[in-house]
């Protein structure tokens, strides 16, 4: 199965780099090696995609901008990453 990681943001979002640090280092640990695609606009932000599924929350993602204190966590990144990335 084909991985398709995203990150929705808005500009400035004082979250964005510690979801990007956190997922940089599942996907080291992983060794899974995907592009991270990175979309800035009225969204939800930070929010991590894998898939179509919002890691934080396990469901399809809002598409109603807010600022999300919500962060996925280093279990849930790895979680979503191994699991979706099976077979």
């Amino acid at each position: 199965m084909t991985l398709i990681v995203e990150l929705w943001h808005v500009p400035d979002c004082p979250l964005i780099d510690r979801v990007r640090a956190t997922l940089r280092e599942c996907l080291r640990h992983t060794g899974i090696d995907v592009p991270v695609r990175e979309r800035q606009g009225p969204y939800p932000s930070p929010t991590l995609i894998i898939n179509g599924i919002d890691v934080a929350t396990g469901t399809t993602p809002s598409d109603s901008m807010c600022c999300r204190l919500d962060l996925p966590t280093h279990d849930q990144i790895h979680a979503a990453l191994t699991d979706s990335s099976r077979p």
